[in-house]
């Protein structure tokens, strides 16, 4: 299979302008840091960010190494997501199918999914205290509403012949959700998952900042207290390289569920 040349051309450039984009932000900053307007207990360089960033990789830093804060918080949002996921989208299918429990559920749904998910972190912080309850009731909440909706909008935009084909064919209820919903659905539900990604990898750190006891957002209020402000930024560097990461797998996931389909 021979690629399009405009298709190479294309990436190229996106490829110079996203270079030359980072390499301008970093020209800025490092000037900034070097003018001396700005303290650089404030502001490190940006090879003063790196070195500390290294120097977390194998040095513990409240009692673990930044690869170990990643993974302690990964395993919560794995669980946190997950939890999602697994509740969301069949609940999502459901109330694309069954129009009375579309009706008793979305007025609550309404009401809940418009409240922020660290408006949850003081009740999470009063029902689990720092134990892992916590992080994965905020992680939920924030990934749960993408997945419920996407997989809503999916069930009810399939396509009607297929609904009166199945009807025709005396199936059940059941039967419709799983080989009728589900399989036209995929590219809406795969395409909320990103979504749900994203905001259950945001509210991950904000409950960390306070219901936690270790993770990347624990590693950064520890470092804001010892006034290390390249300990702060070099937990923001992880978040950003992790979500970033997450995005583009993703992503890509969701291109081949695509082409599998025939929608690109």
């Amino acid at each position: 299979m021979r690629l399009d040349p405009r298709l190479t051309i294309a990436r190229s450039e996106t490829l110079m302008l996203g270079s030359l984009g980072l390499l301008a932000f970093l020209g800025l900053w490092s000037g900034i840091a070097a003018s001396g307007y700005v303290p650089r207990s404030f502001l490190p360089a940006p090879w003063e960010m790196v070195a500390r960033f290294t120097h977390l990789l194998t040095n513990p830093f409240v009692g673990f190494t930044l690869p170990q804060h990643l993974a302690s918080s990964l395993g919560r949002y794995a669980m946190g997501f997950g939890l999602a996921a697994v509740v969301g989208i069949p609940l999502g299918l459901m109330m694309g199918w069954f129009r009375w429990l579309d009706d008793m559920v979305t007025p609550v749904f309404d009401a809940l999914r418009f409240i922020a998910p660290i408006a949850w972190v003081p009740f999470a912080a009063l029902w689990f205290g720092t134990g892992i309850g916590g992080p994965v009731m905020i992680i939920f909440s924030g990934a749960f509403p993408p997945c419920v909706i996407n997989a809503y909008r999916g069930a009810r935009y399939v396509e009607r012949h297929l609904i009166e084909a199945a009807e025709m064919l005396g199936t059940g209820s059941f039967r419709m959700i799983t080989e009728v919903l589900l399989p036209a659905s995929i590219p809406s539900i795969v395409a909320g998952l990103r979504v749900a990604a994203g905001l259950g990898w945001q509210s991950l750190v904000g409950a960390e900042l306070i219901v936690a006891s270790s993770g990347v957002g624990y590693m950064m209020v520890q470092g804001q207290s010892a006034v290390s402000t390249t300990t702060v930024m070099s937990g923001m560097m992880a978040i950003g390289i992790v979500g970033v990461l997450i995005d583009a797998a993703l992503r890509s996931f969701e291109r081949s569920v695509r082409r599998s389909r025939g929608l690109d």
